[in-house]
């Protein structure tokens, strides 16, 4: 299609500000975007959408516009919700760089643009598919008529019969027509699409699980929702990106076909930044509490902005809930230092808490994130309540104080390493060799008094998860009463110095006669010292035990009879 067909267009309500002699220009395409530089994701011949949220003064609007000229768009269509009336030097940029300019009236939204010329361009290049792409417009929709991304999925399924899913980072199952994916098959979809974006291949990706070919194509977040990130650098978006996978193999595709499939991800895109500007609320809401706690406020002003947030994260609850705090953080190699780690933990948090058991991108309503820094912090409410023992005081009591760890509510807190079980390995997948993800998880607290406490029993629980190896590690509050705790943090040259003199004599030994002393070792100190249990163990005869103990102590000047030696073999064996 052509730009000068969008002025003809009434209901789009497009006025032309600049560039009427370039209004025979072909439109491929649309995309919306807030970026200030967001050439790596245009390709040519675009109608770019933008709400102005990029323009901080007047000196921002030239580099945006010969940025958008260089990459060979199209036209630019910009909102006046935001400002009002599109700047003067927007429109001075855009004669300089002879860029076609439109003002998009506020009463227009662009998911109604972006649908048109979808609709459009895909009906001119794909001829008879055309009718799919127009009913798609059912997406843009609101209420019960509208359906969301499944009714895209429906109608590929139906029309060109392409089974699809969405799915989030971390293979996550947001919508699908159809047999729904397996949690096993969509985890391993998303790291291949996470570890083919970070070799900078363009999409589709190719991926084959258990005998099936699939497509994936990535669904770029570039509206409210994205990652300021500098320009070509994948990592700052990439873990935060939804992909859709196509039960299909794409590469003996048609052009029409890759494009509308192109427009499907379009108006999916749409559909996310909708669904992103949703967790605006719950976001806010936690900035507020993390202000507050951070702050020293008064416990009764932090209780108050809480009571705020109950109903707004656990509708109908009725009770104030028990709190959990989570604390992540996104790092990356010296080269990437300058990455904004706190967004993309914020976005990695939100999805790392969503419950498994449920599917959509409407399932992380109880989970508030807020990022300060390089680190995210979620508010997490926990529902149970414990169920009343026999012999309890008040008729509908619990019979048990306030804030008391029930095991009913412990099994509803959140654990750290069930947090991270499903979506290791995608996120690892993405991380690559130069990210880290490190979580800490505090132990649930009943009152706005205990939360400053938590916050930082989370932050300490991230710091033991950071002294650990590997690219994504999570530790709890349960780890902070315990000498894990304290061995991640003793110097290398001492610990190997220190396991050094009390296990190599014994290394050495074993090496030399294969009498399995560290073996006897280990098992004498798991056993408590009892020689019946771990002769048992060994199947030994505990004359045989004795002796083996004794070379032990010959062997290293200890007596294992003693505490203190038996707590330092203890930690050599932990540390080596």
């Amino acid at each position: 299609m052509r730009l000068r067909a969008l002025l003809d267009t009434e209901a789009l309500g497009l006025r032309l500000l600049g560039g009427e002699d370039e209004l025979d220009r072909s439109v491929r395409g649309v995309m919306t975007t807030d970026l200030r530089d967001p050439s790596r994701y245009l390709s040519g011949g675009e109608l770019v959408l933008t709400g102005l949220a990029w323009r901080r003064d007047a000196a921002d609007s030239e580099p945006f516009v010969r940025t958008l000229a260089n990459a060979g768009v199209a036209g630019l269509a910009a909102g006046e919700a935001e400002l009002g009336a599109v700047p003067d030097d927007l429109v001075e940029a855009c004669l300089q760089h002879r860029l076609p300019l439109f003002a998009v009236d506020e009463t227009v939204a662009f998911a109604t643009i972006t649908e048109h010329v979808v609709r459009q361009v895909s009906g001119e290049r794909a001829g008879d598919l055309a009718a799919v792409v127009d009913r798609h417009r059912r997406l843009m929709t609101s209420g019960p008529a509208g359906g969301g991304p499944e009714v895209v999925l429906d109608l590929l399924t139906s029309d060109l019969d392409l089974h699809a899913w969405v799915l989030s980072p971390t293979g996550r199952q947001i919508a699908g027509a159809g047999e729904p994916l397996s949690p096993r098959v969509g985890a391993e979809l998303a790291g291949r699409h996470l570890a083919a974006t970070r070799t900078g291949r363009p999409g589709p990706h190719r991926a084959e699980v258990d005998g099936t070919a699939y497509s994936l194509f990535p669904i770029r977040n570039t509206g409210r929702g994205a990652l300021p990130a500098p320009a070509r650098d994948v990592r700052a978006s990439v873990l935060s990106d939804w992909l859709l996978a196509v039960a299909a193999d794409a590469g003996d595709w048609p052009e029409a076909r890759l494009d509308l499939l192109q427009g499907v991800t379009q108006l999916i895109a749409v559909e996310r930044d909708r669904r992103d500007a949703a967790r605006a609320v719950r976001r806010r809401l936690a900035q507020e509490v993390l202000e507050l706690v951070q702050t020293g406020a008064p416990p009764a002003e932090i209780a108050a902005r809480l009571r705020v947030a109950a109903p707004v994260l656990l509708p109908g609850l009725g009770t104030a809930p028990h709190w959990q705090v989570v604390v992540a953080r996104v790092e990356w190699s010296q080269e990437g230092a300058d990455l904004p780690g706190g967004r993309a933990a914020q976005a990695l948090l939100e999805e790392v808490l969503v419950d498994p058991t449920v599917t959509g991108p409407d399932s992380a309503d109880r989970i508030a994130v807020a990022h300060t820094g390089e680190e995210a912090i979620a508010l997490v409410p926990l529902t149970a309540v414990a169920a009343a023992p026999e012999g309890a005081d008040a008729p509908g009591g619990t019979g048990v104080p306030e804030g008391t760890d029930t095991p009913e509510r412990q099994e509803t807190a959140l654990h750290a390493d069930a947090l991270l079980e499903a979506v290791r390995a995608p996120l690892a997948a993405g991380l690559a060799d130069d990210g880290r993800l490190t979580l800490g998880v505090s132990a649930a607290v009943h009152s706005a008094e205990g939360l400053r406490g938590a916050l930082e029993e989370a932050r300490h629980a991230r710091r033991v998860a950071a002294a650990r190896p590997g690219p994504v590690c999570a530790a709890g509050h349960h780890e902070l009463a315990s000498h894990v705790l304290l061995l991640p943090f003793v110097p290398d040259d001492v610990r190997r110095a220190f396991t050094a003199r009390l296990l190599d004599p014994l290394r050495d030994y074993d090496r030399r006669h294969r009498a399995e002393l560290i073996e006897t070792l280990e098992a004498f100190l798991d056993c408590d010292g009892s020689w019946t249990r771990c002769a048992a163990r060994l199947h030994l005869h505990v004359n045989t035990l004795r002796y083996r103990v004794g070379r032990i102590e010959q062997l290293t000047g200890r007596d294992l009879s003693r505490l203190e030696d038996k707590l330092d073999f203890f930690l050599a064996l932990r540390m080596s």
